[in-house]
Protein backbone atom coordinates (compact mmCIF):
# COMPACT_ATOMS: atom_id res chain seq x y z
CA UNK A 1 0.00 0.00 0.00
CA UNK A 2 1.18 3.59 -1.33
CA UNK A 3 2.01 6.34 1.12
CA UNK A 4 -1.21 8.09 -0.27
CA UNK A 5 -3.66 5.07 0.41
CA UNK A 6 -2.87 4.27 3.94
CA UNK A 7 -4.98 7.64 4.99
CA UNK A 8 -8.33 5.88 4.11
CA UNK A 9 -7.92 3.39 6.31
CA UNK A 10 -9.11 5.97 9.46
CA UNK A 11 -12.31 5.08 7.59
CA UNK A 12 -14.01 8.11 5.14
CA UNK A 13 -17.67 7.50 5.20
CA UNK A 14 -19.79 10.44 4.97
CA UNK A 15 -23.38 10.37 6.97
CA UNK A 16 -26.02 13.19 6.45
CA UNK A 17 -28.63 12.65 9.20
CA UNK A 18 -31.80 15.05 8.55
CA UNK A 19 -29.37 17.67 6.95
CA UNK A 20 -31.28 20.59 5.79
CA UNK A 21 -31.28 24.04 4.53
CA UNK A 22 -33.26 27.09 4.59
CA UNK A 23 -32.63 30.87 3.52
CA UNK A 24 -35.32 32.34 4.78
CA UNK A 25 -38.51 31.15 3.64
CA UNK A 26 -36.47 29.22 0.84
CA UNK A 27 -35.38 25.51 1.33
CA UNK A 28 -32.52 24.86 -0.93
CA UNK A 29 -32.54 21.05 0.76
CA UNK A 30 -35.31 19.39 2.52
CA UNK A 31 -33.80 17.14 5.49
CA UNK A 32 -32.68 14.26 4.27
CA UNK A 33 -30.11 10.95 4.89
CA UNK A 34 -27.34 9.69 3.23
CA UNK A 35 -24.85 7.78 3.43
CA UNK A 36 -21.83 7.57 1.38
CA UNK A 37 -19.87 4.13 1.66
CA UNK A 38 -15.99 4.85 2.69
CA UNK A 39 -13.85 4.46 -0.76
CA UNK A 40 -16.97 4.44 -2.97
CA UNK A 41 -16.88 6.89 -5.76
CA UNK A 42 -20.56 9.18 -4.98
CA UNK A 43 -22.53 11.82 -7.51
CA UNK A 44 -24.92 14.14 -6.09
CA UNK A 45 -26.75 14.80 -10.04
CA UNK A 46 -29.33 17.49 -10.47
CA UNK A 47 -30.06 20.71 -12.30
CA UNK A 48 -29.22 24.34 -11.50
CA UNK A 49 -31.08 24.86 -8.08
CA UNK A 50 -31.51 21.37 -7.19
CA UNK A 51 -29.48 21.83 -3.59
CA UNK A 52 -26.17 19.52 -4.58
CA UNK A 53 -24.03 22.53 -4.60
CA UNK A 54 -25.75 23.37 -1.01
CA UNK A 55 -25.38 19.16 0.24
CA UNK A 56 -21.16 19.10 -1.08
CA UNK A 57 -21.17 22.75 1.20
CA UNK A 58 -22.15 21.19 4.21
CA UNK A 59 -20.31 18.56 3.98
CA UNK A 60 -17.49 20.48 3.48
CA UNK A 61 -18.56 23.14 6.42
CA UNK A 62 -18.43 26.06 4.17
CA UNK A 63 -22.32 26.09 4.79
CA UNK A 64 -24.07 25.82 8.48
CA UNK A 65 -26.60 23.20 8.27
CA UNK A 66 -30.21 24.60 9.14
CA UNK A 67 -30.90 20.83 10.83
CA UNK A 68 -29.10 17.99 11.24
CA UNK A 69 -25.73 16.50 11.84
CA UNK A 70 -22.97 15.54 9.47
CA UNK A 71 -20.59 12.39 10.58
CA UNK A 72 -17.07 11.75 8.53
CA UNK A 73 -15.53 8.25 9.96
CA UNK A 74 -17.94 8.36 12.38
CA UNK A 75 -16.64 11.72 13.96
CA UNK A 76 -19.47 14.46 14.42
CA UNK A 77 -17.92 17.45 12.64
CA UNK A 78 -21.56 19.27 12.09
CA UNK A 79 -20.01 22.12 14.14
CA UNK A 80 -16.53 21.71 13.09
CA UNK A 81 -15.28 25.00 10.49
CA UNK A 82 -13.65 23.64 7.11
CA UNK A 83 -9.90 23.71 8.28
CA UNK A 84 -11.04 20.93 11.08
CA UNK A 85 -12.61 18.62 9.12
CA UNK A 86 -10.83 15.94 7.03
CA UNK A 87 -12.17 16.71 3.45
CA UNK A 88 -10.59 18.95 1.15
CA UNK A 89 -12.43 20.58 -1.74
CA UNK A 90 -11.96 20.83 -5.50
CA UNK A 91 -13.87 23.62 -7.43
CA UNK A 92 -14.38 24.14 -10.75
CA UNK A 93 -12.30 27.45 -11.21
CA UNK A 94 -9.24 25.31 -10.10
CA UNK A 95 -7.90 28.62 -7.49
CA UNK A 96 -4.30 27.81 -8.28
CA UNK A 97 -1.36 30.43 -6.82
CA UNK A 98 -0.91 31.68 -10.92
CA UNK A 99 2.70 33.05 -9.20
CA UNK A 100 3.73 29.25 -7.44
CA UNK A 101 5.42 26.84 -10.05
CA UNK A 102 3.55 23.54 -10.05
CA UNK A 103 5.21 22.34 -7.64
CA UNK A 104 4.98 25.12 -5.07
CA UNK A 105 1.35 24.62 -5.60
CA UNK A 106 1.34 21.24 -4.56
CA UNK A 107 3.38 21.66 -1.66
CA UNK A 108 1.55 24.48 -0.29
CA UNK A 109 -0.90 22.61 2.20
CA UNK A 110 2.20 20.85 3.59
CA UNK A 111 4.05 23.87 3.98
CA UNK A 112 1.39 25.71 5.62
CA UNK A 113 1.29 22.97 8.23
CA UNK A 114 5.03 23.57 9.06
CA UNK A 115 6.42 20.32 7.16
CA UNK A 116 9.76 20.94 6.09
CA UNK A 117 10.38 17.19 3.90
CA UNK A 118 8.10 17.76 1.25
CA UNK A 119 9.75 16.92 -1.83
CA UNK A 120 8.79 13.17 -2.00
CA UNK A 121 5.44 13.86 -1.10
CA UNK A 122 4.88 15.95 -3.82
CA UNK A 123 7.04 14.20 -6.73
CA UNK A 124 5.00 10.96 -5.55
CA UNK A 125 1.47 13.30 -5.90
CA UNK A 126 2.80 14.63 -9.19
CA UNK A 127 3.61 11.17 -10.77
CA UNK A 128 -0.47 9.92 -9.54
CA UNK A 129 -1.68 12.66 -11.59
CA UNK A 130 0.95 12.24 -14.61
CA UNK A 131 2.19 15.94 -14.06
CA UNK A 132 5.61 14.93 -12.86
CA UNK A 133 7.70 16.58 -15.43
CA UNK A 134 5.46 19.86 -15.35
CA UNK A 135 7.13 20.33 -11.77
CA UNK A 136 8.81 23.97 -12.39
CA UNK A 137 5.93 25.09 -14.99
CA UNK A 138 3.33 27.56 -14.00
CA UNK A 139 -0.63 27.32 -14.13
CA UNK A 140 -0.81 29.19 -17.39
CA UNK A 141 1.56 27.42 -19.19
CA UNK A 142 -0.53 23.90 -18.77
CA UNK A 143 -3.42 23.33 -20.19
CA UNK A 144 -7.49 23.41 -18.58
CA UNK A 145 -7.46 19.78 -17.98
CA UNK A 146 -3.66 19.74 -16.59
CA UNK A 147 -4.47 22.82 -14.25
CA UNK A 148 -7.59 20.17 -12.85
CA UNK A 149 -5.61 17.64 -11.93
CA UNK A 150 -2.65 20.02 -10.16
CA UNK A 151 -5.94 20.90 -8.07
CA UNK A 152 -6.56 17.24 -7.34
CA UNK A 153 -3.37 16.50 -6.44
CA UNK A 154 -2.96 19.83 -3.86
CA UNK A 155 -6.23 18.62 -2.55
CA UNK A 156 -4.94 14.39 -2.26
CA UNK A 157 -1.25 15.53 -0.85
CA UNK A 158 -3.39 16.75 2.47
CA UNK A 159 -4.23 13.06 2.97
CA UNK A 160 -7.88 13.90 3.59
CA UNK A 161 -10.52 11.17 4.07
CA UNK A 162 -12.86 12.58 1.48
CA UNK A 163 -12.23 14.52 -1.68
CA UNK A 164 -15.04 17.21 -2.69
CA UNK A 165 -15.38 17.75 -6.06
CA UNK A 166 -18.24 20.88 -7.24
CA UNK A 167 -18.33 20.47 -10.92
CA UNK A 168 -14.70 19.94 -11.53
CA UNK A 169 -14.70 19.46 -15.22
CA UNK A 170 -17.29 22.09 -16.00
CA UNK A 171 -15.35 24.66 -17.89
CA UNK A 172 -13.17 22.14 -19.98
CA UNK A 173 -14.40 21.37 -23.60
CA UNK A 174 -16.51 18.43 -24.09
CA UNK A 175 -13.22 16.08 -25.48
CA UNK A 176 -10.90 16.84 -22.58
CA UNK A 177 -13.79 16.34 -20.13
CA UNK A 178 -13.95 13.11 -21.19
CA UNK A 179 -10.84 12.20 -20.93
CA UNK A 180 -10.34 14.23 -17.04
CA UNK A 181 -13.53 11.40 -16.19
CA UNK A 182 -11.34 8.46 -16.84
CA UNK A 183 -8.34 9.93 -15.28
CA UNK A 184 -10.25 10.85 -12.05
CA UNK A 185 -11.80 7.89 -11.51
CA UNK A 186 -8.48 5.72 -12.04
CA UNK A 187 -6.80 8.43 -9.55
CA UNK A 188 -9.46 7.75 -6.95
CA UNK A 189 -9.16 3.46 -7.85
CA UNK A 190 -5.50 4.64 -7.09
CA UNK A 191 -5.61 6.53 -3.64
CA UNK A 192 -8.82 4.18 -2.68
CA UNK A 193 -10.35 7.80 -0.39
CA UNK A 194 -13.60 8.73 -0.84
CA UNK A 195 -14.84 11.03 -3.90
CA UNK A 196 -18.17 12.60 -3.42
CA UNK A 197 -18.69 14.65 -6.76
CA UNK A 198 -21.06 17.35 -7.65
CA UNK A 199 -22.61 17.70 -11.38
CA UNK A 200 -25.13 18.93 -13.68
CA UNK A 201 -23.99 16.15 -16.07
CA UNK A 202 -25.42 12.77 -16.25
CA UNK A 203 -22.84 11.52 -18.93
CA UNK A 204 -20.20 12.38 -16.35
CA UNK A 205 -22.01 10.70 -13.04
CA UNK A 206 -22.71 7.35 -14.99
CA UNK A 207 -18.71 7.47 -16.31
CA UNK A 208 -17.40 8.09 -12.92
CA UNK A 209 -19.70 7.34 -9.78
CA UNK A 210 -20.15 4.04 -8.21
CA UNK A 211 -23.53 5.66 -6.77
CA UNK A 212 -25.57 8.36 -8.12
CA UNK A 213 -28.09 10.43 -5.94
CA UNK A 214 -30.63 11.90 -8.59
CA UNK A 215 -31.74 15.67 -6.59
CA UNK A 216 -34.45 17.45 -7.56
CA UNK A 217 -35.81 20.55 -5.82
CA UNK A 218 -33.60 20.29 -2.27
CA UNK A 219 -34.74 16.46 -2.16
CA UNK A 220 -33.19 12.94 -3.51
CA UNK A 221 -35.54 11.49 -6.28
CA UNK A 222 -33.63 8.47 -6.42
CA UNK A 223 -30.78 6.77 -5.53
CA UNK A 224 -28.87 3.98 -6.71
CA UNK A 225 -25.84 2.35 -9.37
CA UNK A 226 -25.81 4.52 -12.32
CA UNK A 227 -27.40 1.02 -14.35
CA UNK A 228 -30.16 0.65 -11.75
CA UNK A 229 -31.54 3.81 -12.09
CA UNK A 230 -30.55 4.18 -15.57
CA UNK A 231 -32.92 0.57 -16.63
CA UNK A 232 -35.28 0.90 -13.96
CA UNK A 233 -36.29 4.55 -12.71
CA UNK A 234 -38.40 5.33 -9.91
CA UNK A 235 -39.75 8.72 -11.11
CA UNK A 236 -40.51 10.30 -14.20
CA UNK A 237 -38.20 12.90 -13.27
CA UNK A 238 -35.33 10.21 -13.03
CA UNK A 239 -36.62 8.69 -16.76
CA UNK A 240 -36.44 12.01 -18.44
CA UNK A 241 -33.11 13.47 -16.52
CA UNK A 242 -31.24 10.64 -16.62
CA UNK A 243 -30.65 9.85 -20.39
CA UNK A 244 -33.96 10.18 -22.35
CA UNK A 245 -37.45 8.18 -22.39
CA UNK A 246 -40.45 7.83 -24.25
CA UNK A 247 -43.24 7.84 -21.68
CA UNK A 248 -46.98 7.21 -23.12
CA UNK A 249 -49.87 7.27 -21.36
CA UNK A 250 -51.49 3.89 -20.43
CA UNK A 251 -54.06 2.24 -18.55
CA UNK A 252 -53.53 -1.01 -16.71
CA UNK A 253 -56.31 -3.24 -18.68
CA UNK A 254 -55.55 -6.83 -16.60
CA UNK A 255 -52.71 -8.83 -15.91
CA UNK A 256 -51.04 -12.33 -17.27
CA UNK A 257 -49.03 -14.25 -15.17
CA UNK A 258 -45.54 -11.94 -14.32
CA UNK A 259 -46.99 -9.31 -16.66
CA UNK A 260 -49.23 -6.53 -16.15
CA UNK A 261 -51.75 -5.68 -19.67
CA UNK A 262 -51.72 -1.92 -21.04
CA UNK A 263 -53.26 -0.09 -23.26
CA UNK A 264 -51.31 2.46 -25.12
CA UNK A 265 -51.00 4.69 -28.07
CA UNK A 266 -54.12 2.87 -29.30
CA UNK A 267 -52.25 -0.62 -29.07
CA UNK A 268 -52.16 -3.44 -26.42
CA UNK A 269 -48.76 -3.49 -24.54
CA UNK A 270 -47.18 -5.66 -21.79
CA UNK A 271 -44.69 -4.79 -18.89
CA UNK A 272 -43.29 -7.13 -16.31
CA UNK A 273 -45.43 -6.32 -12.30
CA UNK A 274 -41.60 -6.33 -11.10
CA UNK A 275 -40.63 -3.04 -13.66
CA UNK A 276 -44.33 -0.93 -12.49
CA UNK A 277 -43.24 1.41 -9.56
CA UNK A 278 -47.09 1.52 -8.72
CA UNK A 279 -50.47 0.01 -7.75
CA UNK A 280 -51.83 2.66 -10.06
CA UNK A 281 -54.14 1.96 -12.83
CA UNK A 282 -53.43 4.69 -14.84
CA UNK A 283 -49.36 5.05 -15.68
CA UNK A 284 -46.86 6.16 -17.54
CA UNK A 285 -45.30 3.45 -19.40
CA UNK A 286 -41.90 3.98 -20.94
CA UNK A 287 -38.93 2.79 -22.70
CA UNK A 288 -35.82 4.19 -23.86
CA UNK A 289 -35.14 5.19 -27.44
CA UNK A 290 -32.43 2.59 -27.94
CA UNK A 291 -33.93 -0.66 -26.86
CA UNK A 292 -36.73 0.01 -30.19
CA UNK A 293 -36.15 -1.79 -33.36
CA UNK A 294 -37.54 0.17 -36.10
CA UNK A 295 -38.59 -1.38 -39.30
CA UNK A 296 -40.55 -0.98 -42.05
CA UNK A 297 -44.38 -1.38 -41.89
CA UNK A 298 -44.22 -4.40 -43.92
CA UNK A 299 -42.06 -6.24 -41.50
CA UNK A 300 -42.99 -9.14 -39.40
CA UNK A 301 -42.79 -9.06 -35.82
CA UNK A 302 -42.33 -11.96 -33.67
CA UNK A 303 -44.79 -12.89 -31.05
CA UNK A 304 -44.39 -11.65 -26.93
CA UNK A 305 -42.72 -8.69 -28.60
CA UNK A 306 -44.57 -4.68 -27.46
CA UNK A 307 -45.36 -3.23 -30.75
CA UNK A 308 -46.65 0.03 -32.31
CA UNK A 309 -47.37 0.94 -35.69
CA UNK A 310 -46.67 5.01 -36.82
CA UNK A 311 -45.22 6.95 -39.53
CA UNK A 312 -41.59 8.62 -39.08
CA UNK A 313 -41.98 12.23 -38.89
CA UNK A 314 -38.69 13.22 -38.75
CA UNK A 315 -35.13 11.50 -38.31
CA UNK A 316 -31.64 12.63 -38.21
CA UNK A 317 -28.26 11.25 -38.54
CA UNK A 318 -25.84 11.86 -35.51
CA UNK A 319 -23.12 9.60 -36.39
CA UNK A 320 -23.03 6.52 -34.38
CA UNK A 321 -26.91 6.29 -34.96
CA UNK A 322 -29.67 7.90 -36.67
CA UNK A 323 -32.40 9.08 -34.47
CA UNK A 324 -36.17 8.63 -35.50
CA UNK A 325 -39.18 10.67 -34.42
CA UNK A 326 -42.08 8.44 -35.32
CA UNK A 327 -46.02 9.33 -34.42
CA UNK A 328 -47.90 6.53 -33.49
CA UNK A 329 -51.35 5.92 -35.12
CA UNK A 330 -52.58 6.38 -31.40
CA UNK A 331 -50.59 10.16 -32.06
CA UNK A 332 -48.53 10.35 -29.79
CA UNK A 333 -44.54 10.71 -30.63
CA UNK A 334 -41.89 8.39 -29.97
CA UNK A 335 -37.78 8.63 -30.28
CA UNK A 336 -35.90 5.81 -31.61
CA UNK A 337 -32.10 5.48 -31.86
CA UNK A 338 -30.67 2.93 -34.47
CA UNK A 339 -27.38 2.31 -34.73
CA UNK A 340 -26.45 2.83 -38.00
CA UNK A 341 -24.76 -0.86 -39.48
CA UNK A 342 -27.70 -1.94 -42.36
CA UNK A 343 -29.70 0.88 -42.41
CA UNK A 344 -33.25 0.25 -44.40
CA UNK A 345 -33.39 2.64 -47.09
CA UNK A 346 -37.20 2.72 -47.02
CA UNK A 347 -37.29 3.92 -43.49
CA UNK A 348 -37.64 7.71 -43.98
CA UNK A 349 -39.81 10.59 -43.20
CA UNK A 350 -43.30 10.07 -44.48
CA UNK A 351 -42.92 5.58 -44.35
CA UNK A 352 -45.19 3.59 -42.61
CA UNK A 353 -42.93 1.84 -39.75
CA UNK A 354 -43.44 -0.75 -37.15
CA UNK A 355 -41.72 -0.28 -33.50
CA UNK A 356 -41.37 -3.14 -31.38
CA UNK A 357 -39.20 -3.85 -28.50
CA UNK A 358 -38.93 -6.34 -25.82
CA UNK A 359 -41.37 -5.75 -23.07
CA UNK A 360 -38.56 -6.70 -20.36
CA UNK A 361 -36.99 -3.21 -21.31
CA UNK A 362 -40.68 -1.37 -20.39
CA UNK A 363 -41.30 0.22 -17.22
CA UNK A 364 -44.24 2.01 -15.41
CA UNK A 365 -44.40 5.02 -13.47
CA UNK A 366 -47.56 6.56 -11.97
CA UNK A 367 -49.34 8.70 -14.25
CA UNK A 368 -50.27 11.33 -11.46
CA UNK A 369 -46.56 12.64 -12.20
CA UNK A 370 -45.65 15.29 -14.27
CA UNK A 371 -45.41 13.09 -18.14
CA UNK A 372 -41.87 15.61 -18.52
CA UNK A 373 -40.81 16.07 -15.62
CA UNK A 374 -36.76 16.43 -15.87
CA UNK A 375 -36.64 17.75 -19.08
CA UNK A 376 -35.85 20.70 -20.59
CA UNK A 377 -39.46 21.58 -21.36
CA UNK A 378 -40.75 21.16 -18.23
CA UNK A 379 -37.90 23.88 -16.45
CA UNK A 380 -38.72 26.18 -19.32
Amino acid sequence: MTEQQSPAAVGGDVRLTGIGKTYGSFTAVHPLDLTVPQGSFFALLGASGCGKTTTLRMIAGLEEPTSGTVLIGGQDVTALPPYKRPVNTVFQSYALFPHLDIFENVAFGLRRRGRKDVKKQVEDMLELVELGQYARRKPHQLSGGQQQRVAVARALINHPQVLLLDEPLGALDLKLRRQMQLELKRIQTEVGITFVHVTHDQEEAMTMADTIAVMNGGRVEQLGAPAELYENPATTFVANFLGQSNLLPADVTGGAGEDLLLSAAGARLTVPRARCATEARRVHLGVRPEKITIEHGSAEVAEGRNRLAGTVVDSSFIGVSTQYLVRTEGGQEVTVFEQNMERDARVVPGAPVVLHWNPAHSFALDAAQAIDAGTGEAAA
